[in-house]
């Protein structure tokens, strides 16, 4: 006969497991998002496993024949079930359960055919396969879930991290090359002129560490601490007072510069009249459509036609070129942006291509 005393506790588990996977699949509970959706799909395999090994037990049919064919149809269930869940089950885990899955089945498949060929071993292998099943349940549910309190500790890890993304002008400083070496050149450029909040980057492009130490101080306005090749160290400048900061690389010392912090500038406009989307004889698209301004002025587009415009970089033959683009400015809409290094920049808009102006920076 069957061995109900696996029989019952199996089917048991698995009424538990299956009723956890269709509320999860259903959207009554939110299992597989809230951490538990293995549980419920370990709980019903763990079930299944009791349940055949009950029924293998005993045996619905003495042959061989009959025990094989059953844990081929299991085995195909199984595909069919890690089918569902790699393309209905747009979980995170999804392939972390899939794996779980196989982990139990595959060795539930051995156990079926050891309990067929040397019934009198089963004992000893169910207890370490039950042992392991277990010790995977406590690893998962202690160390591989994560509780509400650690996802809210994420979540805040996560938003300082953002927090710690540069939103205003960005300005690059380059530690050069060899620069450990004296006499060679070390901080590009060596005297920085940066305007007030604005946001400044050293990169390490040396093979050796160095810092970027405040030297009057050593260290108390700012300090990198080492930065290896490739690292970076930023620096926003919105508290800095106006003035001159020299700083050094404390591991060579004779690595000097000086960070100059301007006060901000006022902005220059540059007005986009009304009537800039007709494209005719005398009309003025921006004013002005030419405009010579020095490093770290901002300048601010601001659009008076009821028509929506852009001022984006580039040209209307080649398209954007990234350096800045305002997106789309309804009338009253303003758009600033800082410009930190010498060029010409040429600009137009992406609605009305015919409207295109310059900035000239020195």
């Amino acid at each position: 006969m069957t061995n109900w005393d696996l029989l019952m506790p199996g089917m048991g588990l698995t009424g538990v497991g299956l009723a956890g996977l269709i509320l999860s699949y259903a959207g009554i509970a939110h299992t597989f998002i809230d951490g538990m959706h293995a549980l419920t799909g370990l709980t019903m395999f763990v079930g299944l496993i009791f349940t055949a090994a009950g029924i293998l037990d005993g045996g619905v049919s003495t042959s061989n024949r009959a025990k094989i064919t059953t844990v081929v149809i299991v085995a195909i269930s199984i595909g069919f079930g890690l089918y569902a869940l790699g393309t209905m089950n747009s979980s995170e885990y999804t392939f972390t359960l899939m794996l779980v899955i196989l982990a139990i089945a595959l060795p539930s498949a051995g156990v079926a055919w050891i309990a067929m060929k040397k019934p009198g071993s089963i004992k000893p292998i169910g207890l370490v396969l039950g042992l392991a099943v277990a010790s995977g349940l406590v690893i998962w549910i202690t160390a591989g879930s994560m509780s509400e309190s650690e996802a809210e500790l994420a979540e805040e890890i996560h938003d300082e991290a953002m927090d710690d993304v540069p939103a205003g002008p960005i300005f690059e400083i380059e530690i050069l090359k060899e620069s450990a070496q004296e006499g060679n050149p070390d901080y590009e450029p060596d005297r920085a002129v940066v305007t007030q909040g604005h946001t400044v980057v050293w990169t390490n492009a040396d093979v050796a560490p160095h810092t970027v130490t405040s030297a009057s101080d050593y260290g108390e306005t700012f300090d990198s601490s080492l930065i290896s090749e490739g690292e970076t160290y930023t620096l926003d400048t919105t508290n800095l007072e106006v003035g001159e900061y020299e700083y050094l690389c404390i591991v060579h010392p004779w690595m000097i510069s000086t960070l100059v912090i301007e006060a901000p500038k006022e902005a220059t406009k540059i007005i986009i009249p009304e009537g800039a989307a007709i494209p005719e004889d005398g009309q003025i698209y921006y004013d002005p459509e030419t405009i010579n301004i020095s490093v770290g002025t901002p300048i601010q587009w601001v659009n008076e036609d009821p028509a929506m415009h852009t001022a984006t970089s580039g040209s209307p033959d080649n398209g954007p070129d990234g350096v800045f683009d305002s997106q789309i400015l309804n009338v009253g809409d303003t758009y600033e942006f800082t410009f930190t290094e010498a060029g010409s920049f040429d600009y137009y808009c992406i609605l009305h291509p015919w409207m295109i102006g310059t900035v000239n920076v020195e």
